[in-house]
């Protein structure tokens, strides 16, 4: 047991947390008190749902809200307030509750878990964390709970607001409107819509950079990670609005019969939640397939890193862009921001990249093998969708077999947890090497 115990390093611990916690969640959700019909899930539909929303996902093989009974959708909303913030952040927080010290493997644990580069500060993030999360969930669970009220009753208004308020923040995107059609009824509401965008986009920035924001009336400044990070995702916010406004615009399934402000609602929603979020107020099998190539394009890229998002991250894809404008220009080092990144960034996002790509790649040549029923574009879509733990889909989630299932389920867990991390896990701890071997140049392009 002693042994067992000393090889659980960091990223092991937090890849037997996640796998935990989906295996209460599936315990729980094939127990008959979780469906509305009283039989509860089987066991292949409970343990899809509990690591979409741990995973914090959002694909669904059966509808949330018109087949999950009142506990069944608080279990989810559960997994995914845990999923989103990391299980370690709410251990820390019972430690602090009951009194007890952070010992230092509990901090390598915290640091671990929010992709953080030191462990300084870390209980002090975690507790700021945590009333970020309280403070903003219910403004937007106040705000969407007072516009859903005009559509029905108080109470379920109230629910309603604060089940999707979380879900989004989370970067979730289970909703409870049923019929597998998100959003929709809400395209051109500008409430709704800014809400959610908003929601999303928060939880996406990552809590280091949400904290930094906090500090900075009194510190005046921010470090290149919160300037990549909130350059590059008003970038690629404001680029995607566009092309989704021109590619959809004469689409008469999608933006075409809305308003010229309706298309621009439903543009920008539909370019948010590739971030990974996975809501919808566009039917996705009705888009253009310039769309949903550039949705793939945005769900592999994901959002913050330390975030509630999945992805190889903005910070990733950016240090990848500025390497290559580094090489054009025939420069030696790679600088963002007045900054030089050093190589071993560089040598990482490669890795994450290159790691990602080899998943999705995987995942999609599987799925075309195994159902042979779709199109390419549905099972890329459904694989980069899963990797970059979005939760959007073209249709093609409920009729996927048992073995499609797990290579999502198995999917999806990597994407949450990151393939360095998992990598790391099940290798051994990496030694220096004794020797290094001679240089040797090799042609490239």
């Amino acid at each position: 047991m002693n042994t067992f115990k000393n090889t659980l390093n960091p990223p092991k611990i937090l890849v037997l947390g996640f796998a935990l916690i989906i295996v209460i969640g599936t315990c729980l959700l094939t127990l008959p008190l979780a469906t509305e019909d009283g039989k509860g899930l089987s066991f292949s539909d409970a343990l899809f749902t509990a690591t979409s929303a741990t995973c914090v996902t959002g694909l669904i093989v059966v509808d949330t809200g018109d087949s999950f009974s009142f506990f069944g959708e608080v279990v989810i909303l559960f997994l995914i307030q845990i999923g989103g913030l990391g299980f370690m952040t709410f251990a820390t927080l019972l430690f602090l509750l009951l009194g007890k010290k952070i010992s230092l493997k509990e901090r390598l644990l915290l640091k671990e878990s929010f992709n953080n580069i030191s462990i300084a500060g870390l209980v002090k993030l975690v507790k700021r964390i945590l009333f970020f999360t309280v403070i903003i969930e219910i403004i937007g669970g106040l705000i969407l709970a007072i516009r859903f009220s005009f559509d029905m009753p108080l109470g379920k208004a109230i629910y309603f607001g604060f089940f999707h308020a979380i879900s989004n923040f989370n970067n979730a995107g289970f909703d409870l409107m049923g019929g597998f059609n998100g959003m929709t009824a809400y395209v051109d509401d500008p409430i709704v819509v800014v809400t959610i965008c908003i929601l999303i986009t928060l939880g996406g920035l990552g809590f280091i950079v949400m904290n930094e924001l906090f500090e900075y009336r009194v510190t005046k400044r921010l470090s290149v990670h919160t300037k990549i990070v909130l350059f590059t995702t008003i970038l690629l916010t404001f680029s995607a609005t566009i092309l989704i406004f021109l590619f959809e615009y004469g689409n008469h399934k999608t933006l075409g019969p809305l308003s010229q402000w309706g298309k621009v609602l439903g543009s920008l929603y539909q370019a948010v939640t590739p971030r990974t979020a996975g809501s919808n107020t566009l039917a996705i099998g009705d888009l253009t397939h310039s769309t949903l190539f550039l949705m793939i394009l945005f769900m592999f890229i994901g959002a913050g890193s330390g975030s509630t998002a999945g992805g190889i991250k903005i910070t990733t894809f950016a240090v990848l862009v500025a390497t290559m404008w580094s090489q054009i220009r025939a420069k030696e080092d790679v600088v963002l921001f007045k900054r030089r990144i050093v190589h071993e960034t560089i040598y990482k996002a490669l890795t994450v990249t290159m790691c990602g790509m080899m998943i999705v790649v995987f995942v999609t040549i599987l799925l075309s093998i195994l159902e042979q029923r779709h199109s390419f574009m549905m099972y890329l879509f459904e694989a980069t969708s899963a990797f970059g733990t979005v939760g959007l889909s073209m249709g093609l989630t409920p009729e996927l077999s048992p073995t499609s299932r797990l290579l999502i389920i198995l999917t999806m867990f990597a994407g949450r947890l990151g393939p360095l991390t998992i990598a790391f896990a099940i290798t051994k701890r990496r030694k220096a090497e004794a020797f290094r071997h001679p240089k040797g140049n090799i042609m490239i392009g």
